[in-house]
């Protein structure tokens, strides 16, 4: 198989890290590749330290600020390949992730299998990063993969993936109403996934997730209130992409749990908790109220649960 795969970087305020995120996507030992780098409107040097890597089949377009999801999104209207290799423009590549995951792979413009990888934290040398796998990390049927995620709260970046292109088609662009949101990737990954007949863990292939960043793609942490309405969203459309699979008692109580998870970051916000508890309700279940770490509570009782809200996420 000669398929050409996409490797697609979105980038904003990323002059630190694009030079190195790019040759990890120049090197890789697939031959057949082409790199598409959207500059989302970055005030600093972003394009011209990636312009400096153009080369036959490396791209880099700028375009007006629009978020990350509208980076993503014009990346992909650029992109001709078979398969598609998400990468953010702070994280990096294994030489060989895309190889070793192409070697389970089908002709990508008809396979409906979802490719992942193994994925480590590192801050500066990738050499040092740590892999922790979690219950993500191995070959799942699609409700079952969306469940693992939910009950589990376990992730996996978006350059852990490599989508084919007959997936990337049936799921549609990244939703730019989620940029805010702080789990756009959530919803995109829980979407794709609603179309694919299996999720395949390639262990032996490899992406590294910087840490310690500030700015760039990352989400505003200072929970704002669209940020939160925004995030109210995507859960209640990640859930419903779960129900689409199958809507039973153990995809239902796996919606709560998910929705449990996340309560902490909306504590003190009467009307955003109330959405949340809505959003339960309507799934036929109910939210427990958030608890605040024995830490935070003498805290909370002087000066109210507004004061301990960020401090307990």
């Amino acid at each position: 198989m000669n398929c050409l795969v996409s490797i697609l970087i979105p980038a904003y305020k990323a002059e630190k890290w694009i030079h190195e995120t790019m040759l990890s996507a120049i090197h890789q030992t697939w031959p057949n590749k082409e790199v598409i780098v959207v500059d989302d409107g970055s005030p600093d040097q972003t394009f011209e330290v990636a312009k400096s890597l153009e080369s036959r089949f490396v791209k880099v377009v700028k375009q007006v600020n629009t978020g990350a999801c509208g980076a993503r999104n014009k990346a992909l209207s650029l992109a001709q390949g078979d398969y598609i290799q998400w990468l953010d423009a702070d994280d990096l590549l294994h030489p060989e992730k895309i190889s070793h995951q192409l070697a389970r792979a089908e002709d990508g413009r008809n396979s409906l299998s979802l490719l992942t990888s193994a994925w480590g934290k590192f801050f500066f040398r990738p050499e040092k990063a740590k892999f922790d796998p979690d219950p993500l990390w191995r070959d799942l049927s699609p409700v079952d993969w969306i469940m693992t995620k939910f009950n589990d709260n376990a992730w996996m970046n978006p350059a852990v993936w490599l989508v084919s292109r007959r997936l990337a088609e049936l799921a549609g662009p990244w939703d730019e109403r989620l940029t805010s949101s702080g789990d756009d990737d959530g919803e995109y990954i829980c979407r794709l996934v609603t179309h694919t007949k299996d999720v395949k863990f390639v262990r032996d292939a490899k992406c590294y997730y910087r840490i310690g960043t500030v700015g760039s793609l990352n989400w505003n942490m200072e929970r704002s209130e669209k940020s939160l309405n925004t995030l109210i969203l995507s859960l209640s459309l990640s859930i419903g992409h779960l129900r689409s699979l199958e809507d039973t008692a153990r995809t239902r109580a796996a919606s709560l749990n998910y929705l449990q998870t996340f309560l902490p970051y909306f504590y003190g916000n009467e009307v955003l908790l109330n959405k949340l508890y809505d959003l339960a309700e309507a799934i036929g279940g109910k939210l427990n109220p958030p608890q605040v770490s024995w830490k935070y509570r003498p805290v909370e009782m002087m000066f109210g649960s507004n004061v301990t809200k960020k401090g307990d996420p």
